[in-house]
């Protein structure tokens, strides 16, 4: 038998309950999370075309002479992974906060409040901390990042830290103490057996009205009745309510929950990347940019964080995702790197075609190449951590709530792009690029949504409909590009299916 997971959809067409309708609205809720995601792509391809060509590029070219291509890459896909980061998470945590609020003053969720809340939250501080990141680099160069990445973790441990040891559970919500949940089961059954029992007896005692007249005692037994029923009832309104303390309890336990997981991850992931940037930008700074064993030591630096990461006796989500970040943040140094080489490789197949080129515009040539390259894996790397961390806050969401989640997501995502499009100019590159990302993780959370609502569903027909709408949507609204389509509904599925409670 099938049971789709779309049962919201399909209740407003219940004539429709077949096979193959419920493949085609997966079909559809795949579509619109893969076309949300590709219409992120021009905005965000268009942003870094412009960060390559224009000026902002300057101070790139300029910090990859002080502390060579390797120290460059680090510290710039360290720079764009923290920055994507602490976007997405601000808003989920917002997010939380503002259900909790609502959960205490109006006793329901209102999730559509707390889903623009945290859009509202991570386009800004996406914005804010693009174009912060600009006017460091432009102003002061690429190397004061270094100092600003250092200073900005510290301050996320001391708020962190701060919250953890100073802050209650009381404080945070006000949650005052109920009932266990056992008591309130036995409370319920014992009305339950009472009620049933006096309905039993008023239908005795309305059998006996019929058949004798009421007397004096029979008067005063149904008026015993009369009061006894609304204590009943009285005794039932209060079961009822203390049901709805108990989830509005539970909901508030699990929001609390999700705060202080992705609290720790904010405060914590970024670091093992900074310790990364600091030691390559270090050697770099004092002259050791250029030497092979750089990659020797950063290469042995970020296996060795990482086992011992890994290897922990409880392996937090902030430790996995930081691993992540460290071997991302590699590849980029790595990628920034081997263009470079590229050139090289390129200027001696010239010269051997017998075109003379100086080794000065040789130098030239690599440190842009090698220059834009960073740029390029650092937009790609957070457009990928963005996903992945949308998927991750979606996946729990849509398990409950199912293609509500996917829809929203997506309608939030093209409203930001609309805001972001307008404001553009007043935003600057560095702002734009920020909530352009922000975007992308609206979209992720589309994208989580529907791979939640596929590995749940119960069908494969359903998972390989809704996996096949994401691909669709991707390639009719943004680029043709099956390899990155094929990267992010992989990360999309990992991270739905991660629990991070």
């Amino acid at each position: 038998m099938l049971i789709p997971c779309n049962t919201w959809f399909l209740t407003l067409f219940p004539e429709t309950n077949s096979p193959v309708m419920v493949y085609g609205i997966s079909f559809v809720l795949g579509a619109v999370a893969g076309g949300t995601l590709g219409a992120t792509e021009v905005p965000v391809n268009q942003i870094m075309t412009g960060i390559i060509s224009g000026t902002q590029l300057e101070p790139v070219i300029s910090c990859i002479k002080s502390v060579g291509a390797l120290g460059l890459g680090s510290l710039l896909g360290t720079t764009a992974l923290i920055t994507s980061m602490t976007s997405l998470v601000t808003g989920v945590i917002i997010a939380a906060f503002v259900a909790l609020f609502l959960l205490r003053v109006r006793k329901s969720e209102g999730w559509v409040v707390a889903g623009l809340a945290a859009a509202l939250a991570t386009t800004s501080s996406g914005a804010a901390l693009g174009a912060i990141t600009e006017k460091l680099s432009m102003k002061f160069g690429m190397v004061s990042l270094v100092w600003a990445l250092g200073i900005f973790t510290v301050l996320k441990l001391l708020m962190y830290t701060f919250i953890k040891f100073t802050c209650t559970e009381e404080e945070l919500c006000g949650i005052f103490t109920e009932l266990s949940k056992k008591e309130q089961a036995r409370l319920l059954a014992m009305e339950v057996d009472r009620r049933q029992r006096v309905a039993i007896e008023m239908e005795q005692r309305l059998t006996a009205s019929k058949l004798e007249k009421p007397e004096k005692e029979g008067l005063a037994a149904w008026e015993a009745q009369q009061r006894e029923s609304e204590e009943i009832g009285r005794q039932q309104r209060k079961a009822v309510e203390l049901e709805s303390r108990g989830q509005q309890r539970t909901s508030r336990q699990r929001l609390l929950k999700a705060v202080d997981k992705y609290m720790e991850f904010l405060a914590l992931s970024g670091i093992p990347m900074t310790v990364t940037a600091f030691v390559t930008t270090g050697l770099g700074i004092f002259g050791f940019g250029d030497y092979r064993f750089v990659f020797v030591v950063l290469l042995v630096l970020v296996l060795c964080m990482s086992f011992w990461l890994m290897r922990s006796r409880r392996l937090n989500f902030w430790m996995f995702m930081g691993c992540m970040g460290m071997f991302a943040t590699f590849a980029i140094a790595v990628l920034t790197v081997h263009a470079g080489q590229e050139v090289a490789g390129m200027s001696v197949k010239m010269r051997r075609a017998g075109k003379n080129i100086s080794k000065e515009n040789v130098g030239i040539w690599m440190t842009h190449e090698s220059s834009v390259q960073a740029i390029s894996a650092g937009f790609f790397v957070s457009e990928m951590c963005q996903v992945a961390l949308g998927a991750t806050a979606a996946g729990p969401m849509a398990r409950e709530a199912g293609g509500k989640v996917i829809v929203g997501a997506s309608i939030i995502a093209v409203v930001v792009l609309m805001i972001v499009k307008v404001s553009s100019l007043m935003l600057g590159v560095g702002g734009t690029a920020g909530a352009l990302l922000g975007a992308v993780g609206a979209a992720g959370v589309s994208m989580g949504g529907a791979a939640a609502v596929a590995v749940k569903s119960s069908s494969w027909g359903e998972t390989i409909a809704t996996t096949a709408g994401m691909i669709f949507g991707f390639l009719v609204f943004g680029k043709w590009d099956i390899v990155k389509i094929g990267l992010q509904v992989c990360v999309a599925y990992i991270f739905a299916m991660t629990d991070l409670y």
